[in-house]
C-alpha cells in the first residue's frame, strides 16, 4: 500500500484524535481568541480581555461572623473551611494584607431586571426562583439559567470564549454568593440571615486607567444591580455602561443601584481586546 493510499487514512485518524481532544477537554480545538482563563470585560467604552491566574479570594477577619452563629471566626475555625463570599460585606485588608482602599475596584454589573416574565423554574434552582419572585415581583435575568441578556459570566461560548460556562459559574470564581445582607439592607429579610445563591450572571467593568493592567493584581468586587435594561452593556460594548462615567451617570439616573461592597477578590491581568485584534488582523 503506497501512502497515496494510506492518507484517506491518516486525516480519518487525525479528525478522531481532534474530536477525542474536544471530548476530553470540553473546549473546541479551533477556539476564538480568549483562552479558557480569560473572560471578556469593559473599562474606558472598550471591551477588554481579564487573565485569571490563580482562584478567588473572600476574606474571613478574625471577628467576622460570617454563618451567624454568634461566634467569630477567631474561636470558630468551621466557619472559615470553605469560602464565604458576601454581598455587602467589606473587610478592612486585601488578600495580602493590604488596606482594602488600596486595593482596585472591580465593578461587577448584575441584570437585575426581567426582559420577559418567566416563573421561578427559569432560575436556577426553583427555591431561588420562587423567593426571589416573592421578595421582589418578578425572577430577574440576574439569576436565570438562560439570561435574556448578554452576560460575561458564565462564559458565554464560542465565539466569544472556547469554554461555555454552566449557570452560577465562571473561571476562577466562586461559585457561591451569600446575598443575605444585601437584602437584608433593603428590608428584604431579616438581619443575619443568609441567602446563599449560585453565582448571579454578570459583566465586568474595571476604571479607564486599569484597562491595560500586564501584571496581576488583586481587584476587590463591587456589586452593582442595573435595573433598567436601557442601561446593560451589549455584548460589543457599543452600548449601555461600558465605562465608570456611564455607570455613575446611570446611577445617578435611577438605572442603576449604589456601589455595595462584598469581601470577594479576583486575581488577574486586563489589556484591550481591541489592540490585540487589530495586531491578529496585521498578521494576516
Amino acid at each position: 500500500m503506497n501512502a497515496m493510499q494510506t492518507r484517506p487514512w491518516f486525516h480519518a485518524a487525525m479528525g478522531l484524535m481532534a474530536l477525542g481532544l474536544m471530548s476530553l477537554t470540553g473546549v473546541p480545538a479551533q477556539a476564538a481568541g480568549l483562552q479558557v482563563n480569560e473572560t471578556e470585560g469593559f473599562g474606558a467604552d472598550q471591551l477588554v480581555v481579564l487573565t485569571y491566574l490563580q482562584n478567588f479570594s473572600c476574606i474571613h477577619e478574625p471577628f467576622d461572623d460570617l454563618d451567624h452563629n454568634n461566634k467569630v471566626a477567631a474561636v470558630d475555625p468551621h466557619e472559615f473551611q470553605r469560602p464565604r463570599c458576601v454581598v455587602n460585606h467589606q473587610p478592612s485588608i486585601g488578600p495580602t494584607g493590604e488596606s482594602i482602599d488600596t486595593v482596585e475596584n472591580l465593578w461587577v454589573l448584575v441584570p437585575w431586571f426581567q426582559v420577559k416574565p418567566e416563573g421561578p423554574e427559569s432560575a436556577f434552582t426553583p427555591d431561588v426562583g420562587a423567593l426571589v419572585l416573592q421578595l421582589f415581583g418578578f425572577v430577574p435575568e440576574a439569576v436565570k439559567k438562560h439570561p435574556g441578556v448578554p452576560v460575561q459570566c458564565p462564559e458565554p461560548g464560542p465565539p466569544e470564549t472556547p469554554h461555555k460556562g454552566a449557570p452560577g459559574t465562571c473561571t476562577m470564581h466562586t461559585t457561591h454568593l451569600d446575598l443575605g445582607p444585601a437584602l437584608s439592607a433593603q428590608g428584604k429579610l431579616p438581619e443575619n440571615t443568609a441567602f446563599v445563591v449560585p453565582t448571579l450572571n454578570h459583566s465586568h467593568l474595571i476604571d479607564d486607567d486599569n484597562v491595560t493592567t500586564p501584571t496581576a493584581i488583586w481587584w476587590k468586587i463591587i456589586s452593582v444591580l442595573v435595573t433598567d435594561p436601557q442601561a446593560w452593556p451589549d455584548a460589543k460594548g457599543e452600548s449601555g455602561i461600558t465605562s465608570v462615567d456611564k455607570l455613575q451617570a446611570a446611577q445617578q439616573a435611577g438605572q442603576a443601584g449604589p456601589d455595595v461592597p462584598t469581601n470577594f477578590f479576583l486575581f488577574f491581568t486586563s489589556r484591550p481586546e481591541a489592540a490585540e485584534v487589530e495586531h491578529g488582523a496585521g498578521q494576516q
